[in-house]
C-alpha cells in the first residue's frame, strides 16, 4: 500500500494544478475521502455545467464522472439519447437541446415554422417527463430580413408551442450568437434583440441564453447588458475572448467581475462552461474555470 502521506501529498498537487487528472480514470485510484478532498469547497452562489462538445476525446460517462469531481452538477446541451447517462450519474440536464434544426434555420424564417413546431411539440413533454426545465431554440440567419421581421416571425412561430411550453413548465431558451466571426448572418446577435422579443412573446416561458463569449465580441458591455436585460436571462455559456479558450488570464475578460454581476442580479441558474482549453491538461483548465467562476 502507498504511503499516507505520499498520497495525500499526490491529492495537493492535483489540485494546485501540478498533477494531471486524465480521462482514464485516474482519481478512480483514491478513496471516497480522498476524492472529497479533491472537491473544491464551492460557494454556492453559481451553479456550474459544461459542454461535453468542448471534450471530445471524452465520453459522457467520463466527463460525467470527471465534473462530479470538480463540483460541477449539469452537463448542458444533451438531448433524450443522453439523461440516461447524465440520470445514472446523478447529474442535471440545464440547457437541452435536440429540436432545433440547426444554427442557421430556425424560427426567424417562416419556412422553417412547420418542421420546428413539430419538433418542439413532441420534445417539450419529454424534457418535462425527465425533469428538466430548459430547452435551447434559435433565431436563424438574417437572410436579408430587417429586426422587425425577423421579431414578427420568431413570435409568429414560438406562440404556436408557448402554451404547450407553460403548460409542461418548460422555458424555451434563444441562444446570442455572435455574427461577427462564428456564425455569420445570425440574427438574435445582441441582448437587446433578443430581450425586444421576449418582450413581445411576453411570456416566462421564453428567454435567453446569454453567450458571454458571442455578446463580448458582438456588443460588448457584458455587465451592463447582464444587469439591463437579466430579467430576460435562463442560462450563461462562457469562453476566452479572442478564440473561445480558456477563460484565465490569457483573454481579454475579467470573469470573476463577470460571475459577480451574475449573482448580483439574483440569478439562480446555470452557468456551463463552454470554452476550447488549449492546454494539455484540459480537466485542470476546466478545474480552473470553476475556481474563477465560483465567486
Amino acid at each position: 500500500m502507498p504511503n499516507t502521506q505520499n498520497r495525500r501529498s499526490a491529492i495537493k498537487n492535483i489540485v494546485a494544478g501540478t498533477a494531471a487528472i486524465t480521462a482514464t480514470g485516474m482519481l478512480s485510484s483514491f478513496t471516497k475521502e480522498e476524492k472529497e478532498e479533491l472537491k473544491f469547497k464551492l460557494k454556492g452562489n453559481i451553479n456550474h455545467s459544461v459542454s461535453p462538445w468542448c471534450y471530445s476525446e471524452l465520453t459522457l460517462d467520463q466527463l460525467c464522472i470527471t465534473s462530479k469531481e470538480i463540483g460541477i452538477t449539469g452537463i448542458d446541451l444533451c438531448g433524450p439519447k443522453d439523461w440516461p447517462t447524465l440520470q445514472k450519474h446523478g447529474m442535471y440536464s440545464p440547457m437541452c437541446n435536440g429540436a432545433e434544426i440547426n444554427l442557421t434555420d430556425g424560427f426567424g424564417d417562416t419556412e422553417f415554422h412547420d418542421r420546428l413546431i413539430k419538433q418542439y411539440t413532441e420534445m417539450i413533454p419529454l424534457v418535462a417527463k425527465n425533469g428538466y426545465t430548459n430547452l435551447i431554440c434559435f433565431s436563424g440567419s438574417r437572410r436579408g430580413k430587417d429586426d422587425e421581421t425577423g421579431w414578427k416571425n420568431c413570435e409568429a412561430g414560438l406562440k404556436k408551442i408557448l402554451g404547450l411550453a407553460e403548460k409542461h413548465k418548460v422555458v424555451l431558451c434563444m441562444e446570442l450568437l455572435n455574427s461577427k466571426i462564428d456564425h455569420k448572418d445570425y440574427q438574435c446577435n445582441k441582448s437587446s434583440w433578443g430581450a425586444e422579443l421576449a418582450k413581445r412573446l411576453s411570456s416566462d416561458n421564453f428567454k435567453l441564453l446569454y453567450d458571454i463569449y458571442h455578446m463580448q465580441i458582438d456588443e460588448g458591455d457584458i455587465i451592463r447588458n447582464i444587469t439591463d436585460h437579466h430579467q430576460y436571462i435562463a442560462h450563461f455559456h462562457t469562453g476566452g475572448i479572442p478564440g473561445r479558450h480558456e477563460i484565465d488570464d490569457t483573454q481579454e475578460l475579467y470573469y470573476p467581475a463577470v460571475m459577480r454581476a451574475i449573482v448580483a442580479t439574483g440569478f439562480k441558474g446555470y452557468v456551463g462552461q463552454e470554452f476550447v482549453p488549449k492546454n494539455a491538461d484540459k480537466i485542470a483548465s476546466l478545474r480552473k474555470a470553476i475556481q474563477i467562476c465560483d465567486v
